[in-house]
């Protein structure tokens, strides 16, 4: 079926502020839990391990439906998946929002994982399918608002919500925006991809499963009481299927997910860069209201609130990026904004910082610098792929960019507690002892922002190959 071209400018309009509303507010659930965490553990009666499954648990789903995301939107309306996937959260924040116990909210949650992962790398492929190329740094850049900008936002609105109201109330929030644009949707959406029907490979979401495993072994390694021997085995089954996984990828006629992709080693490295400028955004989100409680003694309020001045930085900057990056070409984009994240790192990793501003400060410079590199790293992925493979390219950049943020967290989470417990033991005050595991997080995360800054150094701009 041939795809629904004839958009006038206010239809088009409408079409992209309805996608991109509606998946900013769907994203914002990601990260939105963190600071609820206390408040649930109380109300369910669980502890905190469990309770962070609310959070690891969406992360796994959302890496587990990235894959079919392709699949869908070539055998699917946009349209209708669209509305599909907005109708799946508003379902499951409306179980939330009623559920009585913790493993009815945990259904809830997968439910709007799905809808999440299936939504997140389908909608950077329309804005690029209808994008034309010399406008896509400029599109791409508004799009980061969803993706940076939401995963930032998530803790700040769920503090102001737990402020005022109860729990249920920002699931409330949820869904009265989503209804609004699900309502929307039905006169602005349009079929804009076109159709390559093919029959769904079971074999391939099975096998997909072992991205489970895996990011349950990432999530488990940090954690006391750690059973290494099955975590080793749970981890050998999650590489031998993910293994089978990408065989079968690659020698299949019709792929779940083509992975033929990355044989292009501009793509790959737009992939790498994406993802550790991805891993800088997340730590800092999670590290730094850690910080804020542990070290510098505020309320969770108040660290929440702390996070504002970053993701405002960070919204202002994304469009304007992405208009640098169509004028001054995404390599030197991208060098700008790697250079402000390992400047932000490597202050944080030489100065020990008693001053909430200067955190702050030090925030919108890590923020800001994603705001250079993410989106123009997808595009720049993008433009070295040609057009009928840009589906499976953004699914394979969003899903790596999902694990490797999560195994940036579960880094930051390792070496915050042993290097804090390790000074503890040493005989250091609880202060000093926190300020060295800190600072143990700032020094690792440094190291990974340099090796992002020497991936920005080898890249290359691309025209896209179907040129």
């Amino acid at each position: 079926m041939e795809k629904d071209s004839s958009m006038s400018s206010l239809t088009r309009f409408w079409f992209i502020v309805t996608m991109l509303v509606g998946t900013f507010t769907m994203s914002i659930s990601q990260s939105s839990l963190s600071t609820a965490y206390p408040t649930l553990m109380n109300y369910f009666g669980v502890s905190a391990d469990t309770i962070q499954w609310l959070t690891t648990g969406f992360m796994i789903v959302m890496c587990i439906t990235m894959p079919i995301s392709p699949w869908l939107l070539n055998n699917m309306s946009f349209k209708k998946l669209f509305i599909g996937a907005l109708l799946l959260f508003d379902v499951g924040t409306l179980i939330i929002f009623y559920g009585s116990s913790f493993l009815i909210v945990m259904l809830g949650r997968v439910m709007e994982a799905a809808a999440v992962g299936v939504l997140f790398p389908s909608y950077q492929t329309v804005l690029l399918e209808i994008t034309p190329e010399k406008k896509r740094g400029t599109i791409m850049g508004v799009a980061g608002l969803v993706m940076g900008s939401a995963l930032a936002c998530g803790p700040i609105i769920s503090g102001i919500f737990l402020k005022f109201t109860t729990w249920r109330g920002l699931f409330v929030f949820f869904m009265v925006v989503i209804t609004i644009i699900l309502g929307l949707s039905f006169f602005v959406m349009r079929d804009v991809m076109p159709r390559i029907e093919t029959k769904l490979d079971w074999l391939s979401i099975f096998y997909s499963l072992g991205l489970v495993g895996l990011l349950y072994v990432i999530t488990e390694i940090g954690k006391s009481g750690t059973d290494w021997l099955i975590l080793g085995i749970i981890l050998l089954i999650s590489i031998i299927m993910l293994a089978l996984f990408v065989h079968r990828q690659l020698t299949i006629p019709d792929p779940l997910l083509d992975l033929w992709v990355m044989k292009s080693f501009n793509y790959d490295l737009a992939v790498l860069l994406t993802g550790f400028s991805y891993i800088s955004l997340i730590v800092v989100t999670i590290i730094f209201p850690l910080y804020y409680q542990g070290v510098l003694h505020v309320s969770p309020f108040i660290s929440g609130m702390a996070l504002v001045p970053g993701a405002t930085f960070l919204s202002i900057l994304n469009p304007l990026t992405g208009t640098l990056a169509d004028k001054i070409g995404f390599k030197p984009t991208m060098l700008i904004g790697m250079t402000m994240i390992v400047l932000g790192w490597g202050l944080l990793s030489i100065l020990t910082i008693s001053d909430i501003w200067i955190m702050i400060g030090i925030a919108m410079l890590i923020e800001g610098g994603n705001a250079f590199v993410m989106m123009p790293a997808v595009t720049l992925g993008a433009n070295s792929l040609p057009n009928p493979l840009i589906s499976h390219g953004t699914a394979v950049i969003t899903t790596v960019r999902q694990v490797l943020g999560s195994t940036g967290v579960a880094v930051a989470t390792l070496v915050l507690v042993d290097f804090t417990k390790h000074a503890s033991l040493s005989g250091k005050s609880l202060v000093m002892a926190n300020q060295f595991g800190f600072h143990a997080v700032y020094w690792t995360f440094f190291g990974i922002a340099v090796i992002g800054f020497i991936i920005a150094l080898l890249i290359k701009n691309t025209q896209n190959d179907s040129e």
